[in-house]
């Protein structure tokens, strides 16, 4: 159990450490450089997260696959599917940072043409923004290693010094007067060194000598289980900016403000209850085929009940101190507007929070597959609702839109429960089986 709260502990330090670093360093680079070059740094930045994402949406399939040679002891295996895993990460990560490099100079011409800064100088921040992507593509294998050996302790205490230190180093120089170009060249310099203390730091669990990428029968197979983990995390880019475009296009910019607000306070609530329960993702997968139907309903439950509290704790203190900390922020007028939308944004949140254990619980069986399909079409689905909100009840129906967005997670809950009852089942007639063989022979 202690092993499990320090895992959770260190994955809400790594998903809170680049959010709150943000909040220390945002208004020094704005204040010494001003809102282009800030807007810049935000859309380089956004150009890496994005990108490393997409390189990186297999290494679910790593962390499930690992995870399950662990637990039934081939450890002959291990090396080959982080061999495979890096050979994939690397082939999407050159493509991804390729095609940026590529596009670079197109983007580079249209955000000049807004007046965020020289054509020149996007150009850098755009291009050092692909190498980015490949090196993101490539750290992600080394985190998710760690994390299929339940170990999230060295992985997290790098990320977040990396960050520190990128973060630390944009103040720094946006305080000396440096340029942008300077503050990204520091950036992917920082996210280079990360990717290398990575790898070190796998000397314990995997042979680094023998980590070269290879593309071999493992490889087929992390495809196979990863095509819809990595479906997922390319719908949830696209899709999870939908809602501020429609507002934005149908009731204009200023109608983002308060919208947009509220949901960058609520969105910890997901995140918090993700990252404080990815351990459960490893353990299970190492252990789900050998778990009785009985003890992985109680491991579920659970996990559940951790799952609630801290999606309840998170979404109370919003409810309770959010108008409050958006007056604070952006001013009354903002948060006068904000007070109405509050609310079903934040239980939203909350809902979509709580379907974190089914989602972890389904890819520790391998069904990536449904995951992926009731998240995509759940969005389609919110797209469509929230679409009619908006024509009904103006922005207060697009914040109401949310509360379907939060919904969907839920619905994970019913493919989970049919697979218990299905395990429970075969158990029963194994039992039965079992007791008519004995007779027999009696």
């Amino acid at each position: 159990m202690r092993k499990h709260l320090t895992n959770a502990a260190y994955g809400v330090v790594d998903y809170a450490s680049y959010p709150a670093g943000m909040l220390l360093v945002a208004p020094i680079v704005l204040h010494r450089l001003g809102a282009a070059e800030y807007g810049l740094w935000i859309t380089s930045t956004a150009v890496i997260s994005a990108g490393g994402i997409v390189a990186s949406g297999f290494c679910d399939a790593n962390i499930q696959r690992l995870a399950q040679h662990r637990g039934a002891g081939n450890h002959g295996l291990i090396s080959d599917t982080t061999r495979s895993m890096l050979g994939i990460n690397l082939a999407f990560g050159t493509i991804i940072a390729a095609l940026m490099w590529i596009a670079a100079p197109f983007a580079a011409r249209h955000m000049a043409g807004s007046q965020l800064a020289t054509v020149r100088e996007c150009l850098f921040c755009l291009r050092a923004a692909s190498v980015g992507i490949l090196l993101r593509a490539l750290e992600t294998v080394a985190v998710s290693t760690h994390r299929a050996f339940e170990d999230f302790r060295r992985t997290v205490e790098i990320s977040a010094m990396c960050r520190f230190l990128t973060l630390g180093a944009a103040a720094v120089l946006a305080s000396a007067g440096q340029s942008m170009n300077s503050i990204l060249a520091a950036t992917v310099l920082v996210l280079a060194i990360g990717v290398i203390l990575q790898f070190r730091s796998l000397h314990t669990l995997v042979r680094v000598s023998a980590l070269r990428p290879v593309f071999d029968s493992e490889t087929r197979r992390l495809l196979r289980l990863g095509v819809f983990p990595w479906m997922q995390a390319l719908g949830s880019i696209i899709f999870g900016h939908l809602d501020r475009i429609v507002l934005g296009v149908c009731l204009g910019t200023l109608a983002v403000a308060p919208y947009a607000l509220c949901v960058q306070f609520a969105q910890p609530i997901m995140g918090i209850a993700a990252s404080g329960l990815s351990f459960l993702f490893p353990y299970l997968s190492g252990r789900v085929g050998r778990l009785p139907a009985a003890q992985l309903k109680e491991t579920l439950v659970k996990a559940f009940a951790c799952n609630l509290a801290v999606v309840g704790c998170c979404a109370g203190g919003l409810l309770v101190l959010g108008v409050r900390l958006i007056h604070m922020w952006a001013g009354a007028s903002v948060a006068k507007n904000a007070s109405q939308l509050l609310a079903p944004i934040a239980l939203g949140s909350a809902l979509a929070g709580l379907g974190t254990t089914a989602i972890y619980a389904l890819q520790a069986m391998q069904k990536f597959r449904v995951v992926a399909l009731i998240s995509i079409c759940g969005r389609g689905g919110m797209l469509l609702v929230m679409v009619l909100l908006l024509h009904k009840a103006g922005i207060r129906g697009i914040a109401d839109s949310r509360l379907f967005y939060g919904v969907i997670p839920m619905l994970f809950y019913i493919p989970l429960l049919r697979e218990i009852h299905a395990r429970e089942n075969a158990e029963k007639c194994g039992r039965f089986a079992l007791a008519g063989q004995e007779g027999s022979l009696l």
